[in-house]
């Protein structure tokens, strides 16, 4: 091997070397974030409805109580606005850690929290403040964590290594669900007395080690080389707004038949399967948690295959899939048999949510210039996921209007589908090119 040679393997081998440590970084980092901000969700269905909300009419406790859990995702497009602004102007690592600080302050503390009889009205306040507090930070968080990746990533694989942030979900998922599936085991009165808050408060131990993985990453290149040319953004998200409008708007359709299926599939169907069919909660939470270990799986198989047949076929493949299983879904659920709805649940998440939410994270970076990237794919992300994050506020208040009939909020999955179909139409094929 002559030493030219030499040289150019000794740094394919540290590129390669650092590009995995980043991918590792950002999965566990984004699993804690994902676990603080899902662990919310679980808790809406089985406790927050009863304990923060305790109206005569438990279909009103239950629309109050995904109302708060909408908030959340209201507070995402806050985060990602002040985030990727900074993201833009000082760079994407810093960001990341007081992102992670954030959410998982507001995280410890719900678990802290006096319920409504102990101290009243202020109980739900707190609560709501709280969850504002989880949606800033996770609003800030994800472009950070995709673009650490993203722009570290060789083009030919870029989709493959972009989605492997996104395993983050089902990691997190799997840990939130998981030890509410082992408190199930609680006796109903002790679950509610003081079992519920043991998954809020110990995130504090696992934002401690997420927090030191992210201080131990570098810059990404992109945004040294843009700091070296002094090509840093002044007011990125004023120019995304007036002069990439397309490319936003792009984005923010693409987001939301996908965040609409992990809604009503992975929070609403808690409340849907407990309350309106009577069955024990141990079914629906054993079977979402069955559909985020598949998830953990096939994420990045459908970010490798973003990158073989391109992401526009991906997104259209799954928009088809939400539009005809919107009706099924609910059918199948209907039949009160236990594997049936855990199939079912794994189906809906696994093609529709699971292949727009492993494409577009590198394709919402692929939409925007380095020098705005933090800023238009977070905010692109978390706009959409701000307006899907209504739908089990949507649902419950559906159900209630029609006295139960499931029919409305299979039309609203089929809406938002068609709405991503359109998005994917005028979204530029990405795949394998190099970064604007």
């Amino acid at each position: 091997m002559s030493i030219a040679e030499h040289v150019s393997f000794t740094e394919s081998t540290s590129n390669t070397t650092e590009i995995k440590r980043v991918v590792v970084s950002s999965v566990i980092g984004t699993a804690v974030e994902w676990y603080d901000f899902l662990v919310y969700g679980t808790a809406t269905a089985l406790v927050f409805n009863k304990l923060f909300f305790p109206m005569s009419d438990p279909a009103l406790g239950i629309i109050a109580a995904f109302g708060t859990y909408a908030v959340g995702f209201l507070a995402r497009p806050l985060g990602a606005a002040i985030f990727g602004h900074f993201g833009d102007r000082v760079g994407r690592k810093a960001m990341l850690a007081m992102t992670i600080i954030i959410m998982g302050l507001g995280t410890f503390l719900i678990g802290l929290l006096p319920t409504y009889d102990q101290i009243g009205i202020a109980a739900p306040v707190l609560l709501v403040f709280l969850r504002l507090l989880q949606g800033i930070g996770l609003g800030g968080e994800w472009g950070g964590a995709v673009l650490m990746v993203v722009e570290n990533a060789p083009a030919r694989n870029r989709g493959l290594l972009g989605s492997m942030v996104q395993v983050g979900w089902p990691i997190g998922n799997l840990a939130a669900i998981g030890i509410f599936a082992a408190l199930s085991q609680v006796p109903d009165s002790d679950f509610l007395a003081w079992a519920w808050r043991i998954p809020f408060l110990i995130s504090i131990v696992l934002v401690g080690v997420g927090l030191y993985i992210r201080l131990q990453l570098e810059e990404t290149p992109v945004f040294r080389e843009i700091e070296a040319k002094n090509e840093v953004a002044k007011l990125p998200l004023v120019e995304i707004l007036t002069r990439h409008r397309r490319s936003f708007f792009t984005a923010v359709g693409l987001k939301l038949s996908e965040v609409s299926y992990a809604i009503i599939v992975g929070v609403f169907s808690i409340s849907y399967v407990t309350g309106h069919l009577a069955m024990p909660r141990s079914v629906i939470i054993n079977a979402i948690l069955v559909s985020a270990a598949v998830a953990l799986l096939i994420i990045p198989v459908f970010g490798w295959l973003s990158d073989r047949i391109g992401r526009k076929t991906m997104f259209y493949s799954s928009c088809l899939f939400a539009m005809a299983f919107a009706f099924p879904l609910f059918w199948l659920l209907d039949t009160r048999d236990p594997l049936t709805i855990t199939l079912t649940v794994v189906a809906a998440i696994s093609f529709g949510q699971m292949v727009g939410f492993s494409v577009g994270a590198p394709w919402y970076s692929e939409l925007f210039a380095a020098r705005l990237r933090y800023s238009g794919a977070s905010l692109g992300f978390q706009v959409g996921a701000a307006i899907g994050g209504l739908t089990p506020f949507a649902a419950a208040t559906f159900m209630a209007w029609t006295g139960g009939a499931s029919w409305p909020i299979s039309i609203y999955l089929i809406v938002v589908a068609f709405i991503t179909f359109i998005a994917t139409m005028a979204a530029p094929e990405t795949a394998g090119k190099a970064l604007r």
